[in-house]
């Protein structure tokens, strides 16, 4: 091939990648502008349906690409020298680019699906950034600031309250400013309201949204100090069938909004012209949260699985422990494993289930896919995919490997260096919840028990019947929540037939032990839990004291009802003792005087 027609090929390759990229950005932006006007009409199953097709489209938009390389370029996709001048002239076409992360990404992505993939050493992929993504322009700016003037801070919030153009007025905008006023005082203590030469309010341009709410998320400066913020929007209907909003919680604490960005959460709809501007403003707020973590969070998971990626590779470079099976009991379905030195596990599906297991691969993989798409209400672990992730050989326990050769052979791939792993779901590693409770003191493993009967309960609101409701398949957080994580038998409340168990026949049957009632697909008893949850004595107690209706037909056929009827429950990603409507505002509060 002559070096002009390689040079054509290359510029090809490159026009063509970067445009895919860019109709899929310019279709994501699309989408998560719908969220606005989706959430002025109330429309929260028109929300839910936003975020579960947004995920689709990255896979449409790649799937396009590789499609049209193939028809265009064909045989030279293979040579080494067209790739390399393809990425060098991708680059270049970055420099002014508005999200020049998320194209090497897409470059990436598009790449690895027609070249055959060199573990570690591919040169023709991003497996470092090119570009930069500090100062980008941004129209409109990432943030706007607000200054307290002559209006002080309650003229300030007014304006920041007023920025987002909503459609439908507040209800009462000045009950809401001096709730916020409570808040912050209530918590800043003595930092507040003393006020620095430079105290202002930075907010970031765009609401988010998510489930039935809209957030605005800023930060206060006021001399050396930065304190996040963030003011939660929700509708309030009136008897005669109007709406108005109010804000709902305004919290000040860095932890409570983090919990918000949980990877337990649906991802938020928010229009973003310059996203790794709102990474890096959020980042400034939540020091806790990674640009991978915000990302994900964003709606952006691929580039969250490439920053992942890069970590992970740069850790094993620098540790030397090895790969083990996971605490806990093990699975029948996932093969789950865990480098103890990096806070994650990897899941692998066996080839050979346990007993009672029914069902194949795919079943398992859509199982998986349902959960990503679904609202996860801050009970369910969100999952990274990858395939044929490369491990060094050296750093696989002899047991792991053992498991993987025995359970899985048809997923892995063995040289003398490496074990390729054909297809691997990474998850946050929780301790899981039946190991917690043996180890927790007496108060600790009650709050658990309890926090188990609301993480159900939860689930059951958001439409979602785990299946396998034991301990093992829970796990904790660190800030004590309890999250549902191995989702192989999950199943749509919807999908469910809670049945009462019917009375036996005779005495002698019930002794038998042998099920006297027809049992038909998608029959679920909730009276047979209690065995199999509450042997202990501790825990029955206080989950009965809690949670007694969990074991009762009725509570679930409730729940499956309201569900047919289109409701949609409340979630709210903070306390209930922060919610405004919860509290009663102190005599005398609205005439403050604002500092």
């Amino acid at each position: 091939m002559s070096s002009r027609l390689k040079a054509e090929q290359a510029s090809l390759v490159a026009d063509t990648i970067l445009a895919g990229f860019n109709k899929h950005y310019t279709m994501f932006r699309a989408a998560s502008g719908l969220a606005k006007a989706l959430f002025e009409a109330a429309d929260w199953h028109g929300i839910q349906q936003l975020v579960a097709d947004r995920i689709q489209m990255y896979d449409d938009r790649v799937a396009e690409a590789v499609q049209v390389l193939r028809q265009e370029v064909m045989a030279n996709l293979l040579n080494d020298e067209v790739w390399s001048l393809a990425k060098t002239e991708y680059i270049a076409m970055l420099v002014n680019h508005k999200q020049p992360e998320l194209a090497e990404t897409f470059f990436n992505s598009v790449s690895t699906k027609i070249l055959d993939k060199q573990y570690y050493n591919n040169q023709f992929i991003f497996v470092k950034p090119a570009i930069s993504t500090e100062y980008i322009d941004s129209e409109p700016h990432t943030f706007e600031a607000f200054y307290p003037n002559n209006q002080g801070l309650r003229g300030c919030l007014k304006r920041i309250l007023e920025h987002f153009n909503w459609q439908i007025p507040f209800v009462n905008l000045r009950r809401d400013i001096v709730n916020i006023l409570r808040s912050a005082r209530a918590h800043l203590h003595g930092d507040w309201p003393l006020a620095d030469l430079n105290l202002h309010l930075q907010v970031l341009n765009s609401a988010f949204y998510r489930n039935k709410s809209a957030y605005i998320f800023g930060q206060i400066i006021n001399g050396n100090m930065r304190y996040p913020f963030a003011f939660a929007i929700v509708h309030e209907e009136h008897d005669d069938g109007s709406a108005g909003l109010v804000v709902d919680a305004a919290l000040f604490d860095a932890k409570q909004i983090g919990v918000m960005f949980s990877f337990a959460r649906a991802y938020f709809l928010v229009d973003m012209p310059v996203p790794s501007g709102y990474v890096r403003f959020l980042q400034s707020m939540l020091p806790m949260r990674s640009a991978a973590d915000l990302y994900t969070m964003l709606g952006l998971q691929k580039q969250s699985k490439n920053i992942f990626y890069r970590e992970f590779i740069q850790h094993l470079a620098y540790s030397h422990d090895q790969f083990i099976l996971a605490p806990g009991v093990k699975g029948l379905v996932m093969s789950v494993f865990t480098l103890p030195s990096f806070p994650y596990v990897f899941k692998l599906i066996k080839d050979t289930f346990g007993p009672n297991k029914d069902f194949d691969r795919e079943y398992v993989r859509q199982k998986y896919l349902l959960v990503k798409r679904h609202d996860r209400v801050g009970r369910m672990a969100d999952t990274l995919e990858y395939t044929n992730v490369a491990l060094p050989k050296a750093r696989i326990d002899d047991a792991l490997l053992a498991e993987w050769r025995t359970l899985a052979p048809s997923q892995i791939e063995e040289s003398d260096e490496r074990v390729v792993i054909k297809h691997v779901y990474v998850e946050y590693r929780l301790k899981p919840l039946n190991l917690f409770m043996q180890s927790a003191a007496a108060e600790a493993k009650a709050a658990a028990v309890i926090d188990y009967g609301y993480a159900l309960k939860e689930l059951a609101s958001a439409n979602i019947f785990p299946g396998d409701m034991l301990y093992k398949n829970f796990g904790m957080t660190r800030f004590g929540r309890v999250i549902f994580y191995d989702y192989d038998e999950i199943e749509y409340m919807t999908d469910c037939n809670f049945r009462e168990i019917p009375e036996a026949p005779n005495p002698e049957m019930e002794m038998s032990g042998e099920v006297w009632y027809p049992v038909h697909k998608g029959d679920v008893f909730p009276e047979e839990f209690g065995p199999f949850l509450l042997g202990e004595p501790d825990v029955r107690q206080v989950f009965l004291q809690h949670h007694r209706d969990l074991l009762t037909p009725l509570f679930w056929q409730q729940k499956k009802q309201r569900l047919q009827a289109g409701i949609l429950e409340d979630f709210f990603p903070y306390p209930q003792s922060v919610r405004f409507r919860q509290q009663a505002l102190p005599d005398g509060l609205v005439d403050a005087t604002d500092a």
